[in-house]
């Protein structure tokens, strides 16, 4: 592992009598990061340094990805993949933990809350897939189709220029794509069994979307923390504006020149603001959440809104955005 992450610990654990990768780093309360559709837990090494001052880290690699066990004709449903994160903190003996979630990480991370809220202390979300957005739509339905499926398997052997493209597009800035970044893609791609577990995925896309919109009334409650970049051509910051509006006491921040992977392509901006949401008085936030005509008044004076280099989006801000997909 590069020297600069080198107090990541490389752990694992048994889940479900399957293998579970994880990264660990630091002390404290846990937290849970969740990688999104086609990542890995690498894609949190510019956030777990910073994290593991204030907390325990765990960032896992979810089955099918990374080095995690392959499990064949497994659910890869939402609810499915968010029984599976319970059992893996089970495992790990976390009752609780603060949840961050990337894209159909973050999607997996509400479905967490939704169905086992005692285990979640606070969500931290990055564009979470959403069921308010329509972009993914074209894509989704193009990859559900026998023609798309076999444009999938050849995808991992495509020339790196072309995977270099699509990375690009992902973020708000091409030139931020650090060195070595777009490998770590490529390689996961790569992992026997892990293209056909994301088709499987994307076959049950709009199913689990309406599973995932019935479920946000439940996640009321619980603090919650959108963090977007207002360059996203994945999740649009409209679906953003949106789930703010569907989760009672939810926080929408808007990173500028931000794209999809704001984390990775942002990351001292970002890390600010998780660790400036991890040290705040959550138990005062569970209660705002739980109140949300108090948690919009006083919307002004939560810490994240000072953070340099982002705009804060309040329930009181909504009427400066025009809700659409």
């Amino acid at each position: 592992m590069h020297q600069k992450f080198a107090q990541c610990r490389d752990e694992v654990v048994e889940v479900l009598s399957e293998r579970v990768h994880y990264l660990r780093a630091g002390s404290g309360r846990p937290m849970l990061l969740i990688h999104g559709l086609v990542g890995s837990r690498s894609n949190w090494l510019k956030n777990i340094g910073a994290l593991a001052e204030h907390a325990s880290v765990y960032a896992i690699d979810l089955a099918n990805a990374g080095r995690s066990g392959r499990i064949e004709a497994s659910d890869t449903g939402i609810e499915a993949t968010a029984d599976r994160v319970a059992a893996a903190m089970d495992a790990l003996g976390l009752e609780e933990a603060d949840i961050a979630g990337h894209s159909h990480g973050g999607a997996v991370a509400l479905m967490l809350a939704a169905r086992h809220p005692e285990r979640v202390r606070s969500l931290v979300l990055f564009a979470p897939a959403n069921p308010f957005c329509s972009r993914p739509g074209p894509m989704i339905r193009l990859y559900s189709s026998a023609l798309g499926r076999l444009l999938a398997k050849c995808a991992p052997y495509l020339p790196r220029p072309i995977h270099l493209l699509a990375l690009e597009r992902m973020y708000g800035d091409p030139a931020r794509v650090g060195e070595g970044c777009i490998e770590g893609y490529i390689d996961g791609l790569r992992v026997p069994g892990r293209v056909n577990h994301i088709l499987d995925i994307v076959r049950g896309w709009f199913a689990d979307m309406v599973k995932l919109k019935a479920a946000l009334p439940l996640v009321a409650g619980i603090p919650t923390l959108l963090l977007w970049g207002d360059r996203d051509r994945a999740m649009s910051v409209e679906s953003g504006v949106k789930l703010n509006q569907e989760i009672a006491g939810s926080e929408l921040v808007v990173m500028p020149g931000g794209g999809h992977v704001v984390f990775e392509e942002m990351p001292k901006e970002s890390n600010r603001l998780m660790v400036d949401w991890l040290t705040r008085d959550l138990r005062s936030a569970r209660l705002a959440a739980s109140c949300p005509d108090a948690m919009q008044t006083h919307a002004h004076e939560l810490p994240v809104a000072a953070v340099d280099g982002v705009r804060s989006i309040t329930a009181t801000a909504m009427p400066q955005l025009s809700p659409g997909t």
